[in-house]
């Protein structure tokens, strides 16, 4: 019974600390894909008519806002930027894509733009030709050196209506960050041929600024505000992708819940198993209390019996837990391999691989269930040997 114990709290810590670990790098890894290629404070212009009765096309001194939000504190950088949705088609094969218009030098400062997963093509060849995701490459079959066909419905206007606009561009460079809607939708443009094919001569459509603090951004806003002046709005990271955020927060507490619940389960074994032993040691029990020794003594012999098994399973189960999170790219190769791949889908689960993250306040806090359930379990079948009367466990003897 002690051994079954054991083993059940071992098991049950280790699927604990391996749960709270893919969770935490779950989370890390999905915020990190989201502050390294997107911006974490995008400013926007009020839409509001001109005196002909029209809406502007968008922000018309970019580069003198860019500067001044360049100055404001925290602020890393600030880049104007040409956004669209366009309609791209190559080898007989179509799909809808976002186009990014950018400077060069400002594509090259987005993190996972600079240090991709994996890359092909020539980055500084930029201006003569167009960035594409990954997923994009392999859904259109092209390669760096093919063309790539971008069709606009926002074309020229005509007396017959708007001609749609159609451009054939060189892919110099391809690109894979690790998120599957950002590797399968996203295609990087010069800003200069951005604004001619989205019609936005002179103007940029947002403004993209990096903070350095991501998860600070809301403290920062107040600063970048102050220097657009008005006329602008903001909008954070956290704005965007709030919804994604509290689904995985609401699936970590759902996950601790249930994994408590079989914490809980564990810890009972221990307690059928002191009810076992004060049953079979019951006589052992009315000699020690006919010599002389205490209600507290033998409360902490069995307590002491329960706890133990609490402990080293406690133990066991961390170090089985941590060994998972270290190496959980070479297990997790393994179970792939075994149940012949396809295991992770990157198109459901945003990212192209499981992530583990080891946090000492995840382990601390298995740990504190752990051993708080336990103790607490152990407590009274403890106390029920410790309260049994002499001369019942003695009356048959």
């Amino acid at each position: 019974m002690s051994v079954i114990s054991l083993l059940g709290v071992s098991l049950a810590v280790f699927a604990l600390i391996a749960t709270l670990a893919v969770r935490s790098g779950f989370r890390t890894e999905f915020v990190n894909t989201i502050i390294g290629a997107n911006a974490h404070v995008t400013v926007l212009d009020v839409p509001r008519f001109d005196a002909h009765g029209q809406l502007p096309r968008g922000i018309e001194e970019f580069d003198a806002l860019a500067e001044r939000v360049a100055a404001a504190p925290g602020v890393t950088r600030a880049a104007p930027m040409v956004k669209g949705q366009v309609m791209a088609s190559a080898n007989g094969r179509n799909g809808g894509v976002e186009v990014y218009g950018q400077r060069l030098e400002d594509v090259r400062s987005i993190p996972l733009i600079r240090e991709p997963e994996s890359e092909r093509g020539d980055l500084s060849r930029f201006d003569e030709g167009v960035s594409i995701g990954a997923g994009i490459a392999m859904d259109l079959g092209l390669g760096p050196g093919d063309t790539i066909r971008l069709i606009s419905p926002d074309g020229v206007k005509g007396p017959f209506g708007t001609t749609p606009r159609i451009v054939d561009y060189e892919v110099v460079h391809i690109f894979q960050v690790g998120r599957y809607d950002i590797d399968r939708t996203r295609i990087y443009m010069p800003f200069a041929e951005a604004q001619s094919f989205f019609n936005r001569e002179g103007v940029a459509t947002e403004l993209e600024v990096l903070v350095d603090d991501p998860e600070a951004v809301d403290a920062r806003l107040p600063g970048i505000l102050q220097a657009t002046g008005e006329g602008y709005y903001a909008i954070t990271w956290r704005d965007q992708w709030g919804g994604f955020l509290r689904a995985l927060k609401m699936e970590d507490n759902i996950m601790f819940v249930i994994l408590s619940i079989l914490v809980t389960v564990a810890a009972l074994n221990i307690v059928s198993g002191l009810i076992m032993l004060v049953k079979n040691k019951g006589r052992d029990v009315g000699i020690l209390r006919t010599m002389g020794l205490s209600e507290g003594s033998i409360l902490r012999v069995f307590f002491i019996c329960g706890a133990s098994i609490g402990v080293i399973g406690t133990a066991i189960g961390v170090v089985m837990g941590c060994l998972f999170a270290i190496y959980i790219d070479p297990i997790f190769g393994f179970v792939n391999y075994i149940l012949g791949g396809g295991v992770w889908d990157p198109s459901v689960r945003y990212i192209s691989q499981l992530p583990a993250e080891l946090r000492l306040d995840d382990v601390l806090s298995a740990v504190a269930l752990s051993l708080g359930l336990s103790f607490g379990v152990t407590y009274f079948p403890a106390r029920r040997a410790a309260r049994m009367n002499p001369v019942d466990a003695l009356r048959y003897e």
